[in-house]
């Protein structure tokens, strides 16, 4: 067995390979950049090695710092997680050359994978399914037409290189063909350096399948069983699930042993997922399921899987590596209930999914899942890194239970400054389609604005929040045995609002707190009581739209200032956000100063309005 493992990763999936590493008594280090110095994953390891700046390309995309660092410390492995490096065959093999043991597949094998247009080629002489297209050398837009045509409409061009979204377009109608291919093949060559594409047929009902592989160095290749990833934003996965809803023994064979020919079509050696796009308008047919890609690496869904099969695939990877046979046959693999992922982002739904920077002044996930996660309180979400904060996994009897699980520990979810998609999430699972198992790549774009989040709490969470705001000395006429029915103003994040709350003889004091509801979070502030002023308090606020750094201040207190006045910039997202003035009036408070950095709903300035004359 393998003694010590450098993970040139980070965040949640370093976190997840430590873990395991610690449980088989393996030495671990870590490598982090400048904006990791205090991560998690830097924490739990044994060691670690600083990489360079916060820059991706700087830092982790650099396989040369990382080897160097595995060769500094006495490592004797690396494991790549995914993402960075994880399908580079160069960087694989530099780690071998380097006399380093290379925890994932033979640089061959992600070679022969790596483009979209040769693996499907490799594929069809294996015999595994594969979508109908083009594939062909011939790029002229001259011979691409042609064929698109003959494939029929709608149409998806692909680049060959390509991965997470990028360089993909549908094209509906023949007349809108080359200005599509053209656009693709410019963001394909910006993404990744290769313009080609290949043309399939788009697929009616799409439901994206794939299923788990695993090979051995001794020419064993098993499958884990198959996980559902169709719930999908932009092509990005949202949730995913095992296994996969709707699926028959038979179906289920013949998809889980083509995707075990793929693997031995090139070698596999390690875990491995082969993704099929199924056409789901008649069910899950074994002649409607279609090859579209192998990712060459532990995938962000892997728990789902372990979760149905009771084994840790990280544990697979590592003694796989260390040259072991597999730990299991086919015939001892067996499915065992079911199982969801959600994946927690630090981003605003409401705001076409920004991503949200800054501390994690609370970090509580709910009770009763399995949470893999590379942050804690306190942590700073960067702008550098991809910003999922974490995985929540439930496990179930069936898919319900699973799904009810899921979406009880997401409601109960508390994140603050941060925006997350906990909200979005808790909507997604209980959408009517979602909960039938109706399911395919467009829900979530045919639905999104079903599953936003509501704006603000119900009346009755809002009603509690405010009671414990109200000074005492505001409360009158509380009369014994009566409920004394108060209404008061309040601000709702950068929102005023009015509140009627049975206020109790005892109320608290705080200036805030922090209200939560079905994975929604708000902070409510003491504005006005007594139901005075409730147009003032909206009108006037100048609130931070976002955590972000005040750059100018072009105002000062007292001044006047007329509507459309710029009277602050603040910088967030790396982006200038001008705050002016809704109205005519005079600063009656600057509460900020130039280069202060500011949170969410932050009352920056005061403006009194006007009064006509």
């Amino acid at each position: 067995m393998i003694q010590s493992l450098l993970i040139a990763n980070r965040g949640e999936i370093a976190c997840r390979i430590i873990r395991t590493a610690r449980k088989l008594g393996i030495r671990t280090v870590a490598v982090y950049s400048d904006a990791d110095a205090g991560a998690l994953h830097v924490q739990q390891a044994d060691e670690a090695v600083h990489i360079g700046p916060s820059p991706v390309r700087e830092s982790y995309l650099v396989g040369e710092k990382i080897i160097a660092a595995a060769l500094q410390t006495g490592t004797q492995a690396i494991h790549p997680g995914y993402g960075f490096l994880s399908e580079n065959a160069a960087f694989a093999q530099a780690v071998i050359d380097a006399g380093l043991i290379w925890v994932g597949p033979d640089p061959s094998s992600i070679t022969a994978m790596g483009l979209k247009d040769a693996a499907k080629a490799l594929m069809h002489a294996a015999g595994v399914p594969v979508t109908p297209g083009y594939l062909g050398e011939n790029q002229s837009p001259d011979r691409l037409k042609p064929e698109a045509d003959a494939i029929g409409y709608p149409v998806l061009i692909k680049a060959v290189a390509g991965g997470g979204g990028k360089g993909m377009r549908k094209v509906d109608e023949a007349g809108d063909f080359l200005d599509a291919l053209a656009s693709c093949k410019r963001e394909a060559a910006s993404s990744f350096g290769n313009d080609h594409v290949l043309l399939e047929k788009w697929v009616l009902n799409p439901r994206h399948i794939e299923v788990q592989v695993f090979g051995d160095s001794h020419g064993n290749v098993v499958h884990l069983f198959e996980r559902d990833c169709s719930l999908q934003r932009r092509h990005q996965k949202v949730l995913e699930e095992a296994p996969a809803p709707g699926m028959d023994v038979a179906t289920r064979e013949a998809i889980c042993q083509a995707a075990v020919r793929a693997a031995k079509a090139v070698n596999y050696v390690g875990a491995g997922t082969i993704e099929f796009i199924a056409d789901g308008s008649d069910g899950l047919r074994a002649d409607r399921i279609w090859f579209m890609e192998m990712n060459t690496r532990l995938q962000v869904e892997h728990p789902v899987t372990e979760e149905i099969t009771g084994q840790d695939l990280v544990e697979w990877q590592l003694r796989v590596a260390s040259g072991e046979p597999l730990p299991l046959r086919q015939e001892d693999l067996s499915i065992n209930g079911w199982a969801m992922e959600a994946r927690l982002y630090a981003e605003d739904p409401s705001k076409g999914f920004l991503p949200s920077i800054g501390a994690l002044e609370r970090f509580e996930i709910g009770a009763g899942c399995r949470i893999d996660t590379g942050v804690e309180q306190d942590a700073e979400i960067s702008s550098f890194y991809d910003p999922m904060i974490a995985k929540v996994i439930a496990h179930g009897i069936d898919r319900d239970t699973a799904r009810i699980a899921l979406a009880d520990t997401l409601s109960n979810t508390v994140i603050w400054p941060l925006r997350t998609n906990a909200g979005f999430l808790v909507k997604a699972l209980e959408h009517p389609a979602f909960v039938a198992a109706d399911l395919d790549t467009g829900l979530i774009g045919r639905e999104g604005d079903a599953l936003m989040p509501p704006e603000r709490p119900s009346a009755s969470v809002l009603a509690r929040a405010a009671a414990t705001l109200v000074p005492p000395g505001r409360i009158s006429g509380f009369r014994l045995n009566a409920p004394v029915l108060r209404e008061a103003v309040f601000l709702l994040d950068a929102e005023a609002v009015t509140i009627t709350f049975d206020a109790p003889a005892l109320c608290g004091a705080a200036e805030s707190t922090i209200v939560a509801e079905g994975g929604q979070v708000w902070r409510l502030s003491r504005w006005r009581v007594d139901g005075a002023g409730a147009g003032a308090a909206s009108d006037g606020a100048i609130l931070s739209p976002m955590p972000g750094r005040v750059i100018a201040v072009a105002v000062a207190a007292g001044e006047h200032v007329t509507k459309g006045q710029k009277l602050l910039t603040l910088e967030a997202m790396k982006m200038e956000h001008s705050l002016i003035a809704p109205f005519d009036g005079t600063v009656a408070a600057l509460d900020t100063t130039e280069g202060a950095q500011v949170s969410e709903g932050m009352l920056l300035a005061q403006i009194d309005r006007t009064e006509a004359q």
